[in-house]
């Protein structure tokens, strides 16, 4: 069973209407912005928080495993003791140490989404599910995906789409959106920037346009990695080709909101210092205007 990470309530950006958004771990791309490092990994992290920390002691002392020691730089964590017991989160008073990823059974999801069901409904919201990658774990998505459709709930999932095919086949049929993130159309750069070759992406951007399914495209706009005309052209030349378009493609200018987070698990954002940027107004406008000419509907935000 996956970890759930976090789950957003009233969200307004993750598909129609007030929508409650759960956010599996785990994710096979490292995108070099992600919004979510903790993510990454499909197993549970712990997070510091230096600011919060008062220097105590108490994680210190409750640690099973000797693993924690207090430094003049904060709290460290020896990392080959550490067995992600959860102790010291537990204990500590002022939360400066949070775990990340907790196992929920369906019916716990179910009960939890049971609190603003009424809400989702009277806006024509519903729940999406997000990560990581929630193709990650097919099975696990295909069951609840078919809980929630029971359960008469509307189901988005927000997606990278770097997936099998089945997959990918058998998800687009238990839900009544999808959101697809497009990073860059050049392989060779998408591998540079995410880890991963866009090819798979790509392919199942056309099957889920073949099978009739209701999709958004979601591309994060950055100065220095893909807001050229050239990777804007022939994104929109892409899109413009499919059978069915997108019903929508959402820009989503560049903040480097996952740089706190790094800090938070002890890693570096952006290790080899690629100039990022979030686009100006103009670049903004030139990008709606080329998808516009392709008859393509675009939007700053989504």
């Amino acid at each position: 069973m996956p970890f759930i990470f976090d789950i957003k309530r009233y969200a307004i950006h993750d598909g129609p209407g007030i929508r409650t958004t759960l956010f599996l771990k785990g994710c096979p791309l490292r995108c070099v912005w992600c919004h979510n490092p903790e993510s990454w990994s499909p197993s549970p992290r712990k997070l510091y928080k230096k600011g919060k920390c008062i220097g105590c002691r108490t994680c210190v002392e409750i640690c099973p495993h000797h693993a924690l020691e207090l430094t003049p730089e904060g709290i460290r964590t020896d990392e080959s003791l550490c067995t992600l017991c959860g102790a010291c989160t537990r204990e500590c008073p002022s939360g400066a140490l949070e775990m990340s990823g907790r196992e929920w059974s369906i019916d716990e999801i179910l009960e939890e989404l049971g609190k603003e069901r009424s809400l989702m409904e009277r806006s024509g919201g519903g729940v999406t599910i997000c990560g990581g990658e929630p193709l990650m774990h097919p099975s696990f998505l295909l069951e609840l995906l078919d809980e929630l459709g029971r359960s008469g709930y509307h189901r988005a999932v927000d997606t990278s789409l770097y997936a099998s095919e089945e997959s990918v086949r058998k998800v687009a049929e238990r839900c009544e959106l999808m959101l697809v993130d497009l990073k860059m159309m050049d392989s060779a750069l998408h591998e540079r920037f995410t880890g991963v070759p866009n090819g798979p992406i790509l392919d199942n951007i056309r099957l889920i346009s073949s099978l009739g399914s209701r999709f958004f495209i979601r591309i994060p706009l950055i100065d220095g990695v893909n807001s050229d005309p050239e990777n804007i052209g022939e994104s929109a030349r892409f899109l413009a080709s499919l059978p069915n378009r997108p019903e929508e493609v959402d820009l989503l200018p560049y903040h480097d909101i996952g740089k706190g987070k790094h800090e938070r698990m002890g890693t570096v954002y952006n290790p080899e210092g690629i100039p990022m940027a979030a686009p100006s107004k103009e670049v903004q406008e030139r990008c709606l205007g080329i998808f516009a000419s392709l008859g393509l509907k675009a939007q700053i935000g989504g």
